[in-house]
Parts: C-alpha cells; structure tokens; sequence
C-alpha cells in the first residue's frame, strides 16, 4: 500500500511551467549537497554565526567585556600553573568546571601536566560560553544554535578525548604494553567495516528480536501495506474486558516497550491482566515515499480499532501512544471526537508532545533551511534514511555518545556491552518522504496542531474536543519530548488529566518497572474546572514517591473500566478476517 498523494508538502515556486525545469534542477542540486553534508543545511549553520559577527561588531562594549575576560582568565591561569610547576599541590583551580565534569573524575587528572590541560580547556570553554551567549539584536534561537555549535566544537577538543593529554589511557598503555590501543585500532576497523557494510547494528538486532527482545507470546492478526497489530497472549485465567492499543513511534521499531522479559511493558501488563495490542510499523523503502501523515492515521490506529472491534465486539479500547506514536493519537482522538466515535475508553500519551513550541534542543536543527534541504534529499532518496536522522539525536548528547565512546572503545580499547535499550537504540528506521515532510513542516515548524490549523480530512482538529480521560507521562530528564513540554497538553484539554512526571529520560523512564533501582514519580490529576498551574508550581505542589509508575498506570486504567474480570479473548476473529497470521514479533520489526 502506497497511497496516492494528492498534494505536494514542498513550497513550490510560483511562475507556472516556466520555472519547473529549474526548480527540479535546484532540487536535485540541493540533494547532492545535502547527502555530502549528512542532510545538514549549510545555511543553517552559517546564519547564526553571521547574525552573531553583524551584532557582535554592534556592540563594542560587549567585546571590550569579552577581552577583558580572557585576559583576567588568562591571568588566573596562569598564575595556577605557576603555582603549580613550583610543587604546591594545595591550590585552588581556577576553573572548578573540571570538579563535577565525569570526563576529569579519574584521579589522574589531579597530577601534572595532565590538570593544566584541564584548566586551558576548561578556560577556553568558559570564554566561548560567554561569547556565544545572546548578544542584543541577536535572533534567540540563532544565539542557542551558536552556543550548541561552539558546545560541539570545545567537547571535540577536550583533552579527555585525546590519547596525547589522557591520563587514563596513558596509565593504561603503560599497564598493557600499548595493547589497548592495539585492541582500539582492532575495534575501529571492526566499525568501520560494518558502517561500510550498512549491517553492523543491524545483524546485532536480527539475532536479538524473537530470541532475548520482543520475546512477549503473541500473533499477529491483521496485516496491510502500513504495519502489523498484533494481539498478545494472554498470561491470567481472567482478564479486564477493555484492552489497551498501543501505538508506538514509527522512528524505531516497537519494542522499546516489549524489551527483555524483565522489563517488558508488554509483559507487565498482560501479566497484570491486560488484553494487549501493539501496531508494529513497516521499515519503508524509497516506494513508500508517498505515504502520509494521514496514512500513520487511517492505515494505522483506525484499522487497529476496527480489528480490535472484531476480535472484541463492544468493548471500548485504551489507546496509549509513545512518542511520535502518542502524537498522532492525539490528532486520531481529536477527529474521532469531533465524528461522536466513542470507542476510547481513556488516552494514555507517553513521552508525547502536541505543542513543539518548546520541542527541546531538537528545535535546533529544525527551520526553513533545515527542512528544505532533508525535503530535496528524502526527494531524491524517496526516504530519510536512519542513519541521516540518528546523526541528529547523537549530536543532542554528542560527549556521551560519540566523544567519550570514542575515547573508551578506540583508546582504551575497551567495548560496551551490548545490551537490551542500546540493540534496540541501534536497530533504525526510514521516514517516507511525504510523511516526514508533513510532521516537520505542520507540527515541528509551524505547530499547527494547537494553533487549530491542523486537518484531518480537510476539517481542523481541536484537542478540546477530547473528552476521554487522559493519562500524561513526562520524564525529567527527556532532551527529545521535554516534560515542560509534554505538560502543556493541561492548555489545550479539557477532559480529565492525570500527569505523571517520572524519574529518567526519553527512553528509560518510559522502560521503568517495577523493582528498578532509584526510579520514582510524582502523580496528580486536574479535573477540567481546575485553574492552570505553570509546570514549575504543579512540580513544586507535587511530592515524589518512590517506585514504577507503571503500578499507578494499572490501577488508573483498572479504574476506569468494566468491574470484575471477564474471559480472555481468542486470537483473532477467523471469520472475520482476522486469522492469527504468524507468531509475534512478526514480519515487519524484522525489516532492515
């Protein structure tokens, strides 16, 4: 299935006929550029560096300011190294950055010379945050887009990265003979095979999914061109008679939620006495460019309801959406409540933003520039590629996930265990060139979703309309969903809202059950007559408690249903159609 698309989401130039052969030969021009860039605008990395210079020259108090700086830091440091070269330990460093940064917590970093590179880097870090921080006149985002770039350049050269001014790897050298660098050089050459390859990671989750992941009993019972849905066994004697759809992001495979036996959501909740279902997406190729926004809607979450309703006649359905998934759940719920469809018995929106007018550090990289250029590559390529966009997500949290891992693997010559989030970390996905253009151009650009603007089947959806009960995760530490963010789906609502602001990130406060060490959150609902609090008063009146939210999940959901316990379902509706296909975890999370 590839449906036809009826309008093209790319701006095209007025002018008629005339100007259509120049605007295809730009394109195609734009994409070449674009694919030896890695899908970064060139433009979108220079202009705020120019509209940094042109207000920087404009404010010659402000360079005085800056002058002076770096030469009262170069006094303090070097007066330090001074004192330092002349045996006095006891001395405070001038730059105490260094203290709580985990890349100088090995002790060697105390000792000369190897403290002195610290505290030059740490002061040079120091002027550039001052010098990239907003200048007067200065659009605002171009000024967070200068400090992130000058951020990327100073973690590049950071001594901890570099096996000349390491410690750490010196001592190690000295322990191995050089056989960690011999080791380093031998896991360099393994990466570089398997990027040159493209199979690497890849082979890594093919052996995992079925095996040691997504390991959850299950069949898949309806398929079409979009994804599969699968219906979960069930583990009790008895079970809820309303079940719960889950709609995940299609930027990665389903499973971050049905990962190790030991930290399966799935698992959990049929366990607890759930009839589980999960859409599977497809991994498209350059032949689904076409598909959009609207298709991850109608061939998606409203055929998983219709099937649902077959396999289980009458009962109303929890939906519950993560991420992108929990976005577009929100858009389905809005035009399903403005038709009078009441077949959601609750939301439940995960990690979900429905207004990115404060979208996190991923709005660095998101403007006109940005998006024409990945709309002239995935044009030329029919799709994103999954490499093209998880260089974006690495460059959010590049020391963690490219320096220090760099520095570890090829220079200590160590490896990361692979383990369940990372395989599945690894394991990416192609956005359709249509649909990737809609989501960043409609929701991530203009935010149209809140702004009423956003239609579905040429009418505007309105979030008011929701009236089902909503049940809102956060994480506190998400860079990709921001909490604050997430939160102000309480502006646009007007149903029940019960918010949950959970310990962890994106990714590992959604995978947090029960027994997991240190994991704890805060819970409250706001009834719809219910004055607005700022997310900073909400999380100030709210206290923490201790453990998983995914036991307050349950028992909110258990709540809201049917009393008692009813039968398990079958497998499908054979006469129906929908006869168990294959076991789960099916067809399509195998796609690479």
């Amino acid at each position: 299935m590839s449906p036809e698309a009826d309008a093209d989401p790319v701006p095209r130039p007025s002018g008629g006929g005339f100007l259509e052969g120049p605007y295809t030969l730009d394109r195609a021009a734009r994409a070449a550029m674009a694919r030896l860039t890695g899908g970064v605008s060139p433009s979108a990395v220079l202009a705020p560096w120019a509209d940094w210079a042109i207000n920087l020259a404009a404010a010659p108090a402000h360079r005085a300011a800056l002058g002076l700086k770096a030469v009262a830091d170069g006094g303090a440091l070097g007066s330090y190294a001074l004192k330092r070269l002349a045996g006095l330990a006891d001395v405070e460093p001038p730059f105490s950055e260094t203290g709580g940064d985990r890349r100088f917590a090995d002790p060697g970093w105390s000792d000369l010379p190897f403290d002195l590179y610290a505290q030059s880097w740490a002061a040079a870090d120091s002027w550039w945050r001052a010098a990239t921080s907003a200048v007067r006149g200065m659009h605002e985002r171009n000024a967070r887009r200068t400090g992130f770039m000058a951020d990327l350049a100073m973690d590049a050269v950071c001594p901890a990265n570099n096996p000349m001014f390491n410690p750490a790897i010196w001592r190690r050298t000295a322990e191995t003979g050089g056989w960690n660098l011999w080791q380093g050089a031998a896991n360099f050459l393994e990466d570089m095979v398997s990027v040159t390859r493209g199979n690497g990671h890849d082979r890594a989750a093919r052996e995992a999914v079925g095996h040691s992941l997504a390991m959850t009993p299950g069949e898949v019972i309806y398929r079409n061109g979009l994804m599969e849905l699968i219906q979960y066994a069930p583990q009790t004697g008895t079970v809820h008679a309303e079940p719960i759809l889950i709609v995940p992001a299609w930027i990665m495979k389903y499973y971050i939620l049905d990962l190790s036996p030991d930290n399966s959501l799935v698992g959990w909740l049929t366990g607890q006495g759930f009839t589980v279902y999960m859409i599977s997406w497809i991994n498209p190729g350059p032949e689904d460019r076409d598909l959009s926004l609207d298709d991850y809607r109608t061939f998606g979450i409203m055929d998983a309801l219709d099937t649902i309703g077959a396999v289980q006649p009458g009962a109303k359905v929890h939906a519950c959406g993560y991420c992108l998934g929990g976005t577009l759940l929100a858009i389905a719920a809005s035009e399903m409540a403005r038709r009078r469809d009441d077949r959601l018995a609750t939301i439940t929106l995960l990690a979900a933003q429905v207004d990115f007018a404060e979208a996190g550090d991923l709005l660095l990289f998101v403007d006109d520039a940005q998006i024409a250029c990945l709309e002239d590559m995935m044009w030329d390529q029919g799709v994103l590629e999954g490499h093209q966009m998880s260089g974006a997500f690495t460059l959010l949290r590049a020391d963690e996930l490219l320096w220090s891992k760099a520095a570890r693997e090829y220079f200590l010559g160590e490896r990361d265990k692979p383990f369940d989030l990372a395989i599945w970390n690894s394991d990416q996905t192609r956005m359709p060139a249509r649909m990737h253009s809609e989501y960043l151009r409609g929701l991530f650009l203009e935010n149209r979703l809140t702004a009423g603007r956003f239609a579905v089947e040429g009418r505007a959806v309105a979030l008011s309309d929701i009236d089902a009960p909503i049940f809102l995760v956060g994480t506190e530490k998400d860079h990709i969903a921001p909490w604050a963010s997430v939160y102000k789906l309480n502006l646009f609502a007007r149903a029940p809202i019960t918010f949950v602001l959970t310990s962890g990130g994106h990714n590992a406060g959604i995978v947090s059950e029960p027994g997991h060490a240190g994991r704890s959150f805060r819970i409250a609902t706001r009834q719809p007559d219910d004055d607005y609090l700022s997310p900073e008063r909400w999380k100030a009146g709210v206290e923490p408690q201790d453990g998983s939210w995914w036991m307050a999940w349950a028992g909110w959901l258990a709540e809201r249903g049917s009393p008692g316990r009813v039968a398990p379902p079958r497998m499908g509706a054979p006469e129906q159609g929908y006869a168990p296909i294959e076991p789960a975890p099916g067809r399509y999370v195998q796609m690479s």
